[in-house]
């Protein structure tokens, strides 16, 4: 029930005098958002005056836009990386923050093959978990009821480490689901989970993804609506849900649980919730025995309202597998966050995936946007504060934190939609440079390259060598791979490769890439096996033909290394004359190389 009109909001009547105040606040950093940025910026500056980094720039006490425009250059991770280095070894003085380091936040793109280590302060906690609070508040002006159900969101914990000078170093979800802002939440009607702290801060991915599924079966009339973090975590819950349907409605049926379960606080747990349910049971095993899975989501959980997923960026790729699933249920992209910082929320949840904008809230740190051309390298010199950018332009996020980060290229491009009050909206393009992509993994041109040479080592012996190749990451099978076509040269007939040696190549193209595509493969279960199909000779040159017949220009033609347009996968896959998978999984342990 709306409150009072006193406390009503330009974005809709709040349920609650909590929402109301959450909204208000939107309201008040979006009306002043230039404001709040040249205050963000002066805090930001003023506190780390002392810091190595800045002192290098000789800021002479300035703090303002003029000052760090003129004097601190714009860097990406590889120009901080000697300072992080330092960092991770131990050393405590103030390099880039005047606040302690808590820890390191693992990006999921990489550097050399590991993950970016982004420093953070304790501090950020509490201005994710602002962000956080802001999502539910937005949501009840579209889906009304959410306080009457729960929500069954597959959460998970990723390995961590500590760096040679004892920090830890994880992703920033596992960071926050293991902090006291997460695991002592107050309780909040709008935000129940089905699934209990011990299942979501299990380790063991099989374990952690078995016991969340069973509480969700188990209270499958009190959910209201299905998350994850991406699509393709969703899509993987539901196929887990094909693979393990029988032992779960045999575990519902007679109230015990699966011996492979053996986490001593997740069984504990878990001893409190099983009973048995031989009717819910049967209605899991009739359901789950059909050969449609077309609607699945909402036959076993008919309340679902939503899908609470991010499909967006390279994520869009899922959207027809989840629409065949949930029967076109709507899928709501709540915020814009990365491990450098947490940007914004989505003010209109349940618009078409095809039209999500987040719109950037300016407290969260200092935003600057480099214009974006693919045609040419902008020159990080001239760029946009965030109150100056214009509807329909592209631009590269440039970010300015708390935690140390100054001028920082993010990476992401990203397309103005429009205002709210004074602050933009943007939709998100991509991941700049990123070729393959079917989880949190990021695989770009060059790595991909790397990779080929490194496998088409093991063609030498054999007189081949790889002609051309494309990529595509095939979000079909679950959980998706990468597929790699290659035109082979094959100089002597009677000693071409076995199908053992292609197999081979597969895996040695895996072991050359980067740790966060090989934790999916190993730990994660989120990668499938790397797939290169063998074309025709001469395939490559039709392609070509097909790109000119299409207006392409005959001196300009390179062949694309990545491709998702459905008449060249089409033509590809008509060439194929072999299949061959990676036999076994990639090299990989959570400690990151020295």
């Amino acid at each position: 029930m709306a409150v009072d009109s006193v406390l009503s909001s330009p974005l809709g009547p709040p349920t609650c005098e909590k929402d109301a105040k959450a909204l208000q606040f939107i309201e008040e950093m979006t009306r002043n958002a230039d404001a709040v940025q040249e205050r963000v910026l002066d805090e930001i500056l003023t506190r780390n005056s002392q810091t190595e980094y800045l002192k290098r720039f000789k800021l002479d006490g300035a703090s303002d836009r003029e000052a760090l425009k003129s004097k601190i250059p714009v860097v990406t991770y590889e120009d901080l990386q000697p300072e992080i280095q330092r960092i991770a070894n131990g050393d405590r003085s103030p390099i880039l923050s005047a606040h302690p380091i808590s820890e390191f936040l693992t990006s999921s793109g990489t550097s050399a093959g590991e993950r970016k280590l982004m420093p953070t302060i304790k501090e950020e906690l509490d201005r994710r978990q602002l962000l956080y609070s802001l999502l539910m508040p937005v949501m009840n002006l579209y889906v009304p009821g959410l306080d009457k159900g729960k929500g069954l969101y597959f959460l998970f914990i990723k390995s961590e480490t500590k760096t040679p000078g004892g920090l830890l170093a994880r992703p920033v979800l596992t960071s926050y689901y293991k902090s006291e802002h997460f695991k002592s939440r107050p309780h909040d009607p709008y935000n129940v989970y089905t699934s209990p702290n011990e299942a979501i801060l299990c380790a063991d991915s099989f374990q952690s993804m078995y016991t969340q599924m069973l509480c969700g079966l188990y209270e499958r009339e009190q959910v209201l609506r299905l998350g994850a973090v991406f699509a393709s975590g969703l899509v993987r819950a539901i196929r887990f849900l094909q693979l393990h349907w029988s032992q779960l409605a045999h575990d519902i049926r007679t109230g015990t649980l699966n011996p492979q379960i053996t986490d001593p606080s997740v069984c504990e747990r878990m001893g409190k919730i099983m009973r048995p349910n031989p009717d819910l049971a049967d209605f899991i095993a009739d359901e789950c025995c059909k050969e449609n899975w077309e609607g699945i989501i909402t036959r076993i959980w008919p309340k679902t309202k939503y899908l609470d997923v991010i499909v967006t960026g390279a994520m869009a790729q899922y959207i027809p597998t989840l629409d065949y699933y949930s029967g076109g249920l709507p899928k709501a992209c709540t915020m814009y966050a990365a491990s450098e910082c947490y940007f914004g929320l989505n003010l209109n949840p349940m618009c078409k995936p095809s039209e999500v904008s987040y719109t950037i809230m300016p407290n969260m740190g200092y935003f600057e946007f480099l214009p974006h051309d693919p045609t040419k390298n902008s020159s990080p010199t001239n760029l946009v504060d965030l109150v100056d950018v214009e509807v329909g332009k592209e631009y590269e996020l440039v970010i300015t934190t708390y935690a140390g980060l100054y001028r920082y290229r993010v990476g992401d491009i990203l397309r103005v939609t429009g205002f709210h009050n004074s602050a933009p909206q943007f939709h998100f393009v991509r991941r700049k440079n990123v070729l393959l992509s079917i989880d949190s993994d990021k695989t770009d041109e060059a790595e991909l390259q790397r990779a080929v040479e490194n496998a088409s080592k093991l063609l030498r012996e054999f007189n081949t060598s790889v002609v051309e190749y494309t990529s595509y990451a095939d979000t079909k099978t679950i959980p998706g791979h990468y597929v790699i076509y290659w035109e082979l040269l094959m100089k002597d007939l009677n000693n071409s490769p076995s199908d053992e040696v292609l197999d081979k190549c597969c895996l040695a193209m895996e072991e050359s890439l980067n740790t966060v595509y090989r934790q999916g493969r190993v730990a994660c279960n989120s990668i499938g096996p790397l797939e290169i199909r063998v074309v025709k000779n001469g395939t490559f040159e039709e392609l070509m033909d097909y790109a000119i017949s299409r207006g392409a220009s005959i001196n300009q033609y390179k062949v694309p290394r990545c491709v998702n347009f459905a008449p060249i996968l089409e033509l590809l896959d008509s060439r194929v004359m072999s299949r061959h998978f990676s036999p076994s999984l990639p090299q990989w342990t959570p400690e990151r190389r020295r």
